[in-house]
């Protein structure tokens, strides 16, 4: 066992009773709803995450935002775990913004889970110590005697035994700890098993979590019309119209990011200016912006997606200069080849479309604000919100609501500024809503990307060499130490960026969304072209890396890669064909986890039908079982559909899909009729499961339709080239 140093950050005891109260949450077990706590009374807080009742009830916080991504209720199994508490008298509650007590409250990067691991392991861990220091001095024994299970404490020489709830209010007076031991991960009881998601009954009935669920007394319904093209800003506005219809309070114009206020990525927005129209009720809001008139004036000229894309284009196609990682003599290594493939692939600008519009409620009254909603960063919110309002954070409170959907669309708090000012222009409360057309025309879209490879290939087939060169709207895609990188001697990657008006922002797994799936159809691609089998072909790149690797910075451990493609390749049988069948494989690095993946496709009446898809997952220990399947599953259905089907275009700074009826999504029978899901069993600490899942299923949905169709696929979406169509400068 691990002795780990307790941080005193968000550990201070609370010293006094809290108090009694109703507690509001569910029973994580089964989902049914908690009875209310009148009579019992919190009678410990031993730090920040942790509240025990009287009658043996433990509360435990989740500070992290919930969307849809299962945080709310892996971060308190890792708490229940350390502090020993049965599952079945654990209840949750979602912390507000307390950056004071809390070391981390974000969602973004797949991380929470990774940066948190320590931290509330220890709570618990610290809160279990002082419960049992508590008993041991009631039973003047040494606490080296204790032990605990399941929220008992227990004395085996006496045998005496007593619940926490019956111990906690002596534990008053108990100091933290200075340090704690740690359970070790093979005494594991609720990490690494199966829980369901605790709020899954509030969503099944339709009760109040969300943002768009906010009903709260005297609140004005806010909505906003920003132009219709990038580069352009109101000019003037006849509201005449949409004054007239009932209900409707006000319309007027703001700038809520003033152009000398240097705003924070956080603040990422195309659009400043916005026409703002206030009434009772959402659908007469709706009518009010249909009825306005509204003359807009160019600033920065509108781009096209065609331009757009030769200037890409133009970007990589020349000499690579300066690169950002160069092993060897690439430029010697391919004058020797005997078969040199080189191939561009690109994809287009993402909308993220959440389930759930976006909207926020902020209410303003004097130098004080109340936000409440669904936010990833809400920090970040809070610092851009002061900055913008001339408002210190502390006079600010975020509150933090289940998100239907985030994807890295709500890290971006403009949305919640624009609630503010909008609250403090009306002197009342707003609850801000975007329609689908609203955001989907708005930006913050996942960058277009366009990536050169280039293999050069020797007379005994082997790969000898290998430059990639890759460009994006605000930031290119190449991960310069990542696979293959390491595994070959001559080897050279560069980034460039294109600047634009149209804003671009984080989309699930930036950069390697987009790169995965260019970089495993490239490797498939030079595979046969060296006459080898694709899942050999990584393995042998792979053990050049583990025995022989060339540089010090590769970012990945050939082994857990190694012993990755090793469980795939066992559990879909890779050699065993079937007839009709055909097989694409991927795999690849990111937020600190290993993904490979499998996809099978047949061939019904000339359209692929996807059969099934096998993963397999190195995220070191698993937290909760069933979500992290329901994360893998999700990220496959996720990738295959913006593989296949998405699409953002512009003209003339006009976005060409402004709904669902122009832009495509996945349908529930165009996804994998089978899902068959594989972890590593290891004891390395968690990493990121959110996103890893989602980039390789571009590549091994590639590669399974080159073999079932005999067409290789550079360009999504992919159905473009599948139907025939021309795309990009492909």
């Amino acid at each position: 066992m691990t002795k780990i140093n307790l941080s005193r950050r968000g550990f201070i005891k609370v010293t006094g009773l809290a108090g009694s109260g109703l507690v509001l949450g569910f029973h994580w077990a089964g989902c049914t709803p908690v009875r209310p706590a009148e009579a019992a009374k919190v009678v410990l807080e031993p730090n920040a995450y942790i509240k025990i009742l009287s009658d043996g009830m433990v509360t435990l916080m989740s500070p992290v935002p919930e969307i849809g991504q299962g945080i709310k209720t892996a971060i308190p199994m890792i708490i229940a775990e350390e502090l020993d508490v049965s599952w079945d008298n654990v209840i949750i509650e979602q912390a507000p913004l307390a950056p004071d007590l809390y070391v981390r409250q974000s969602a973004g990067g797949s991380q929470a889970v990774r940066q948190l691991w320590t931290t509330v392991r220890t709570a618990g861990a610290a809160g279990r110590r002082m419960l049992m220091e508590a008993a041991a001095r009631e039973w003047k024994v040494p606490v080296a005697e204790l032990t605990t299970s399941e929220g008992i404490i227990n004395h085996g020489k006496s045998g005496n035994s007593i619940g926490y709830g019956d111990i906690a209010s002596k534990a008053n007076d108990i100091e933290v700890p200075e340090e704690v031991t740690l359970k070790d991960p093979g005494n594991f009881k609720i990490i690494g098993t199966s829980k369901k998601n605790v709020d899954v009954r509030d969503i099944v009935e339709g009760k109040p979590l969300f943002g768009m669920d906010m009903k709260k007394e005297g609140t004005v319904i806010a909505m906003i019309t920003h132009p219709p093209a990038f580069g352009m800003k109101p000019k003037s506005v006849d509201d005449s119209a949409a004054r007239a219809i009932p209900g409707i309070k006000d319309v007027f114009t703001i700038t809520v990011f003033p152009e000398d206020i240097e705003t924070r990525w956080s603040g990422n927005n195309a659009f400043p200016e916005l026409v703002v129209v206030t009434g009772e009720s959402t659908w007469n809001v709706m009518k009010a912006k249909k009825a306005l008139k509204i003359e807009w004036e160019t600033v920065t000229p509108g781009e096209n997606t065609e331009d757009h894309m030769k200037q890409m284009e133009s970007q990589i196609s020349g000499k690579m200069t300066a690169p950002d990682r160069i092993d060897g003599d690439p430029k010697a290594a391919f004058r020797k080849a005997v078969k040199v493939i080189e191939r561009t692939y690109s994809a287009p600008f993402l909308p993220h479309n959440t389930m759930e519009p976006m909207n926020f409620y902020a209410h303003v009254t004097g130098d004080k604000i109340e936000l409440e909603g669904p936010t990833q960063t809400p920090q970040r919110l809070r610092d851009i919100t002061a900055q913008i309002m001339g408002i210190p954070e502390e006079n600010i409170t975020v509150n933090i609501l289940r998100a239907g959907g985030g994807f890295g669309r709500r890290l971006y708090g403009h949305y919640g500024v624009e609630a503010a000012v909008i609250s403090k222009r009306i002197n009342a409360p707003v609850h801000l809503i975007y329609t689908r057309e609203d955001d989907m025309t708005q930006g913050t879209y996942r960058p277009d990307y366009r990536v050169r490879y280039k293999a050069g290939i020797d007379a005994n087939n082997n790969l000898v060499a290998l430059t990639v060169s890759g460009t994006g709207t605000n930031g290119g895609p190449v991960a310069s130490n990542r696979f293959p990188a390491g595994a070959l001697d001559h080897y050279a990657a560069k980034n460039y960026s294109l600047k634009s008006n149209i804003s671009t922002g984080a989309w699930r797994a930036p950069r390697s969304n987009f790169i995965a799936g260019a970089e495993q159809s490239f490797l498939d691609e030079v595979a046969e072209a060296c006459g080898k089998n694709p899942m050999d072909f990584r393995l042998e790149l792979l053990e050049r890396a583990k025995n022989d690797p060339v540089g010090e910075k590769n970012d990945y451990d050939p082994d857990r890669f190694i012993a990755l493609l090793n469980l795939i390749k066992e559990k879909c049988e890779w050699g065993n064909k079937v007839e009709g069948v055909h097989r694409g494989i991927s795999a690849y690095y990111c937020h600190n986890s290993y993904i490979a993946q499998v996809i099978d496709i047949e061939m019904k009446d000339n359209k692929p039908v996807i059969k099934k898809a096998w993963c397999a997952v190195d995220c070191g220990i698993v937290i909760n079982l069933d979500g992290a399947k329901n994360q893998v599953e999700g990220g496959i259905m996720d990738g295959i559909g913006h593989a296949l089907y998405g699409n953002i275009t512009f003209k003339d700074g006009v976005v060409d899909q402004k709904n669902f009826d122009t832009y495509r999504l996945i349908r529930h029978g165009e996804g994998p009729e089978a899902v068959e899901t594989y972890f590593i069993d290891n004891d390395i600490d968690p990493t990121g499961l959110g996103e890893p899942a989602l980039p390789p299923v571009a590549g091994a949905l590639a590669n399974a339709l080159y073999r079932a169709t005999g067409k290789r696929l550079y360009h999504q979406p992919y159905i473009l080239e599948l139907e025939g169509r021309e795309i990009n400068l492909g």
